[in-house]
Parts: structure tokens; C-alpha cells; sequence
């Protein structure tokens, strides 16, 4: 290959028309170079986690190869590698998801029911302390590493509440527009957060703890899950009625929209290789990348498992997590729940692991 394309160059400093043998072999290269930086994911493996308690967000520590579980009333630390248990930490009523200060050693869970922040240690897994947080019902946790603050958002108190990560004190509360989702940080002190039923994104100052901006997402409905490409300025929102729509993290502007699966519940972006992962109810993973500037496309859907609507991706291996279980039939109506939800199957919880082939 190598003696074909210096006979080609050759030929062409000469003045030479370039043999079209020579045009078939670097297009034939360039097509086998860019399969190779664009591998295909596929379903690779599950964790058989089992256990007790449902599940909401799960966060993985890539450099200490860990993940982090949420499980109802406790978080399951699981090996990242292999799917081992290595410990857990308990009484965590209502948890819904986990955020992480590797340079303070801490990690940080937002517990919904008893509306608390539970504070451990990220070596020994220990319980440090509890923190009650200003508002009811904290769903997303974020650590915002400009401020050394942690915000939780919390769903029925419509607010943010935000905690020094050093004393794990409580600094001040952000009241919000509507019921806060997801939330993300770009790392130099401006943290964005879904708002589900206004249908937009606020932006708040993480230092002055104000709000500046409010984003609309139409035609994006229910936005939920929610990722940031720091380098390029984007901000990927998953949307309940299967939209993902691309953000500008400066201004507000939606660069573009593309079709997701049914129930999107988490959006992740791994910056390395560039790829938009969105997790979907109906048992789909969505993954999309900018295509040219300011343009993205969906490259791939990865069938997963119904139910499977959240994720973390770890940015080492380039693999996502996805939990998930078998679900048995609905329970009969009653008056305080006519719609009741099918139950997981007791012991078939499990981490699905999707990844590049």
C-alpha cells in the first residue's frame, strides 16, 4: 500500500494524471481509517447485580474503576471492570443519584425521601455525615468543581440547594421556575438544569448562586436527560418525546434536533470519541455525533432492554452502563393507584454493559 500511494505523489509532482488504482486505495484507506475511529457498540456483557429496591441514577469513577448504583434505600459500589460488588452505603432513603469530588475525597448522594444529602468517604465507602437540604424531594446531585459547591435539585420544593463540599454546609438555596431534571456543569462555574415543566434549561451562576438565563427547549417536550461537550459548548437534552436536542452551552441556541427512542431518562457524552449516548424506556440506546459543525447526526441504535432508561458511561474503556431488571406482571388497580406499575422480578436487577465491538 505504502510503494502504491508514493507512485502515486510521484506521478503527480510530474505533472502525471493520478492512476485511478492510486484514488481506490486512499479512499478504501480513509473508509477502513474512519470505521476504525467510529467502532460499532454492541450489547457486550451484563453484571448479574441482584438485590433488593428499584433504581434511578447510577455515576462511574473511571480513574478508581468504580460504579455507583442507586438502589432505593442504599447505593451498590460495583467493580467497573468486572461487575464484583465492593461495598455499599447504607440509608439512603429515596436515593436518586450520586455525585462525586475525587480532589476532596468525597462523594455525595441526594436522598428524596427524607429530603437529605448523605456525605462518604470515596476510599473507605464510610458515611462521613447527613445533610438536610433546603427543598423537597432532591432528585439530581452535581459536584461544581469551579465552586467546591454541590447542588442538589430538588423536585417538589422547585429549588436548588447548595452545599459547601469542604463542610458539607448548607450555603444558600436558588429558587427555580418549575420542577428541575437533570443537571450538568462546565466547569468554570455556570450549571445548567432542565426545567421538565416549563420545557427549558435554566442557567445558574454557581458562585452567586443567581439564576441567569432561561433557555427554551421547543419543540423539545419534558426534557430530562442531560450532558455537556465542554470543549465545543454543547448541551445534549434528552426529551420525552423522543428528541434530542443540541443546545449552544453560550447563548441558548439550538443547533439541532434528532430522533431518540421512547422515554429517554439520561443523556452522556464521552469526549474522547465524541459520541452522545441517550437511554431509552423502550429498550434503545441512542448514540449520535457531530457530523460537521453545528451539525449531528444519530450513527448507531443499540438494542438494550425495556425499562433500561438511564446510564453512565465510563470515558477509560468507552463502555456504557445501563441498569436494568425483568418486570412481572402489574399489580390490580385501587383506588390510591389505577395505573399501578409492573414490579422488577426480585433478583434479576442487573447492569447492562454496552460497548464498542
Amino acid at each position: 500500500m505504502h510503494r502504491i500511494v508514493t507512485t502515486g505523489l510521484a506521478l503527480l509532482a510530474l505533472g502525471a494524471a493520478p492512476l485511478l488504482g492510486d484514488e481506490s486505495a486512499r479512499a478504501d484507506a480513509g473508509k477502513r481509517e474512519s470505521q476504525a475511529a467510529r467502532p460499532e457498540y454492541r450489547l457486550t456483557g451484563r453484571f448479574p447485580v441482584g438485590g433488593d429496591g428499584g433504581w434511578d441514577y447510577l455515576t462511574v469513577d473511571a480513574p478508581a474503576r468504580r460504579v455507583f448504583v442507586s438502589r432505593s434505600t442504599h447505593v451498590m459500589v460495583l467493580d467497573a471492570d468486572s461487575g464484583r460488588i465492593l461495598g455499599d452505603i447504607p440509608a439512603t432513603e429515596g436515593v436518586h443519584g450520586i455525585a462525586l469530588a475525587p480532589e476532596l475525597k468525597r462523594g455525595f448522594t441526594s436522598n428524596g425521601r427524607s429530603s437529605t444529602v448523605t456525605v462518604f468517604d470515596l476510599a473507605t465507602l464510610e458515611v462521613v455525615s447527613r445533610v438536610k437540604v433546603t427543598g423537597e424531594n432532591p432528585d439530581a446531585i452535581l459536584f461544581e468543581p469551579a465552586s467546591k459547591r454541590v447542588f442538589t435539585f430538588n423536585g417538589r420544593g422547585r429549588s436548588s440547594t447548595a452545599l459547601d463540599a469542604v463542610s458539607a454546609s448548607v450555603v444558600g438555596t436558588i429558587p427555580l421556575a418549575g420542577k428541575p431534571e437533570f443537571a450538568a456543569a462546565d466547569g468554570s462555574g455556570r450549571v445548567f438544569v432542565n426545567i421538565e415543566d416549563r420545557n427549558e434549561v435554566t442557567v445558574i451562576d454557581a458562585r452567586a448562586l443567581t439564576v441567569q438565563a432561561h433557555w427554551p427547549l421547543a419543540p423539545c417536550e419534558e426534557p430530562s436527560g442531560l450532558a455537556i461537550d465542554v470543549r465545543r459548548q454543547r448541551l445534549f437534552v434528552g426529551c420525552r418525546n423522543r428528541l434530542l436536542v443540541v443546545m449552544s452551552a453560550a447563548d441558548g441556541r439550538i443547533v439541532s434536533k434528532l430522533p431518540i427512542g421512547e422515554g429517554n431518562d439520561a443523556v452522556a457524552f464521552d469526549p474522547e470519541v465524541g459520541l452522545v449516548f441517550a437511554s431509552n424506556g423502550d429498550g434503545t440506546l441512542t448514540l449520535a455525533r457531530e457530523t460537521t459543525p453545528d451539525a449531528y447526526a444519530v450513527v448507531q441504535t443499540v438494542a438494550t432492554k425495556k425499562g433500561a432508561r438511564t446510564l453512565a458511561v465510563d470515558t477509560k474503556t468507552h463502555r456504557a452502563f445501563l441498569p436494568a431488571a425483568d418486570f412481572g406482571p402489574p399489580p390490580s388497580p385501587t383506588a390510591e393507584s389505577p395505573r399501578p406499575r409492573p414490579g422488577p422480578v426480585a433478583g434479576s436487577f442487573e447492569i447492562l454493559v454496552v460497548g464498542p465491538r
